[in-house]
């Protein structure tokens, strides 16, 4: 990185408009930053699940953090429209077939799932559901940035796909790591 950042305020964004990575400005209402930030609101998410889990199981916090890496070299790639005439790359095939792996090695521990399963349980458990719907939401808004403008990297929306595949699998696993179980949809539940 060839500049720090050694000036937090700037007043330059005060008419509304803010940098992007290659020095043009864009109105902050753009499409653009509502992608980089909800990918950097999936990041904040993933970091709150990851302080619940520190002490629990260093394997997941240490995939918890290679995550969020990838996530902030996502935001690099939408900050920067032109990143593939420069050659940046955010996500590649392997970071991809990693999280499948990573994936597939979570659900073979797994009971077969038979229910749909509610966003709660345990509070690391319902934080790995939230970071789940969070990263959908990431998903939808830069599929959108890539029909609009088309420089979105085509793998990046297929890891966010994937990651949460992951995050749904490992709310699974993360009830059983608190000693509980997930809690299944009930159709016909009543009320006391």
């Amino acid at each position: 990185m060839g500049n720090r950042l050694s000036k937090i305020t700037t007043r330059t964004g005060d008419d509304g408009s803010t940098g992007l990575g290659d020095g043009s400005r864009l109105p902050k209402t753009d499409l653009r930053f509502d992608a980089m930030g909800v990918v950097d609101g999936l990041n904040a998410q993933l970091g709150l699940l990851q302080a619940y889990v520190m002490d629990s199981n260093p394997s997941i916090v240490h995939q918890i953090s290679v995550i969020q890496h990838k996530l902030f070299n996502i935001g690099g790639e939408i900050a920067l429209p032109n990143h593939a005439d420069i050659g940046y790359i955010a996500i590649t095939p392997d970071d991809i077939t990693t999280l499948e792996q990573w994936t597939d090695t979570h659900n073979d521990g797994l009971p077969y799932l038979k229910e749909f399963i509610l966003p709660a349980g345990s509070v690391a458990t319902a934080q790995t559901h939230i970071a789940r719907a969070t990263c959908r939401d990431a998903e939808r808004v830069l599929l959108r940035l890539a029909a609009r403008d088309g420089n979105i990297n085509r793998q990046s929306t297929q890891y966010l796909n994937r990651l949460s595949d992951y995050l749904f699998v490992l709310a699974r696993v993360i009830a059983r790591m608190d000693g509980g179980s997930e809690v299944l949809w009930q159709a016909d539940l009543k009320p006391v």
